[in-house]
């Protein structure tokens, strides 16, 4: 990653607050080097156990690195990030935090899966009897400084960005954030080694990473959230083989899809013979949770699409 600069991970920080000093001063155009640490912020590493996560403090998770004061930016502009490169670390934890997640109530129990991958081939990574995942390195959260003075919380998404979760930020995509402080005040972290669309048990394969990103301006832009552009098709993620796919029908959009959600887990445990707490964690990493009708009331109807070649 030939940059023009680089910011280590020791420059991060918990929540959004425009008072906090930018790390670094960028032109539009210029390229940076960002070095991220894993969303539990550093709590659990590759000997970490189920019994680490009664210990996580919240206070701690989904660092950012940054902030970035981008030259020019003001409120009303929108700051295009362009994902350059990715250099991942090898490693990464998927875990079901009770509370926490699509389906809380079927799964109270704590579990947490240590990944390890290889990271220069970024060959298809290991899980249970028989599952194998493919890895689509992207950044989960990055945001710009919220316009109202204080800390805000990271974990919710906003408008001018943050814990967004969208898997197609990643290599050739730009995505634009809506500007609401002098200079944006860029940060990002929680990077991901691969993520169904939904997060449906609420982590991925979280793990830490570089990320070099290309930074631009856009004057004027008045947009009203974040928006992205890719540079190919984005169809075609894990689908050599094809999907399985459940449903989940009614008038209630949250749950269809936790009934959708809920027959893939089924079909998972009962097809691999891993617990559905397992099934349920891998969902989250491979499959795509989709709204596939939303305009026949009163019922609504979601689909959850999993990958046949996990599975072989």
């Amino acid at each position: 990653m030939a940059c023009n600069h680089t910011i280590h991970k020791h420059a991060h920080h918990f929540g959004w607050d425009n008072s906090i000093e930018p790390i670094l001063t960028v032109t539009p155009g210029e390229t940076i080097e960002v070095e991220t640490i894993d969303s539990s912020g550093g709590q659990f590493n590759q000997t970490s156990t189920v019994a680490d996560l009664g210990n996580l403090s919240f206070d701690k998770v989904n660092p950012v690195t940054g902030p970035i004061y981008v030259e020019g930016a003001e409120p009303g502009d929108a700051v295009a990030i362009t994902f350059l490169d990715f250099k991942p670390s090898g490693w990464g934890w998927t875990a079901n935090i009770p509370g926490f997640g699509l389906l809380t109530d079927q799964f109270p129990d704590p579990a947490l899966h240590i990944w390890k991958y290889d990271a220069v081939a970024m060959k298809p990574a290991l899980y249970g009897p028989g599952g194998a995942v493919p890895l689509k390195p992207f950044v989960g959260t990055i945001g710009l400084a919220v316009g109202e003075p204080g800390l805000h919380s990271v974990v919710p998404p906003r408008r001018v960005g943050g814990n967004l979760d969208i898997r197609d930020n990643t290599v050739g995509t730009t995505l634009y954030l809506p500007v609401e402080v002098a200079g944006g005040l860029l940060s990002l972290g929680d990077t991901h080694a691969a993520q169904g669309d939904g997060e449906i048990c609420g982590t991925a394969i979280e793990s830490p990473m570089d990320v070099a990103i290309k930074v631009d301006l856009l004057k004027g832009a008045n947009f009203a959230f974040p928006r992205f552009e890719t540079d190919g098709p984005v169809t075609r993620h894990f689908d050599t083989m094809g999907y399985q796919v459940t449903t989940g029908i009614g008038e209630d959009l949250m749950q269809a899809a936790r009934d959708a959600v809920s027959g893939m887990v089924d079909w998972v445990s009962t097809r691999t013979g891993m617990s559905a707490l397992d099934a349920y964690m891998l969902c989250s990493v491979c499959g795509d949770l989709r709204i596939s009708e939303i305009v026949d009331m009163p019922n609504w109807t979601v689909s959850f699409y999993f990958p046949k070649n996990v599975l072989g």
